[in-house]
């Protein structure tokens, strides 16, 4: 006799322990992250000289984009515009997977990172930020006890 129903465990797609719990703090941390639609990704790296953030910015201009150093913060802020859909110029949006609109990230800087050095490049949607040590707080030294 054939069996009528599915006897086996459902499958379901398990999320990384990690992805639930940055949500959970995205959530509940507001200011940290915010916009209105378009939240560029971060990706942040240490080298031997810094740091290195890199966000994704496809379809921003660099006039469109603010950065700014304040109290051991650093804020990327901008627009991703969208299409125009009326006037003149206007196009006829067939399907929309894209995400438009103002943001701002904010990242706490480490007391480790020059602030005054920070450098800032925008190549091919994607905006690369070089955070340089200060050598004056990353130096090991040795004290001489006397």
């Amino acid at each position: 006799m054939a069996t009528m129903f599915n006897t086996l465990p459902a499958r379901r797609v398990v999320r990384p322990f990690d992805a639930v719990f940055n949500q959970l703090f995205n959530d509940t941390l507001p200011g940290f992250a915010t916009g209105t639609g378009f939240m560029p990704a971060a990706d942040v790296f240490e080298t031997a000289a810094g740091f290195e953030l890199q966000l994704t910015l496809p379809g921003v201009a660099k006039e469109a984009l603010t950065i700014d150093v304040q109290e051991g913060f650093l804020t990327v802020s901008g627009e991703r515009k969208a299409p125009v859909t009326e006037g003149e110029n206007a196009v006829k949006v067939r399907r929309a997977e894209s995400s438009y609109g103002t943001f701002s990230r904010k990242f706490r800087l480490p007391e480790t990172v020059n602030a005054n050095a920070i450098q800032a490049e925008l190549t091919d949607g994607v905006l690369r930020l070089t955070l340089p040590f200060d050598t004056d707080k990353t130096t090991k030294r040795l004290i001489e006890v006397r």
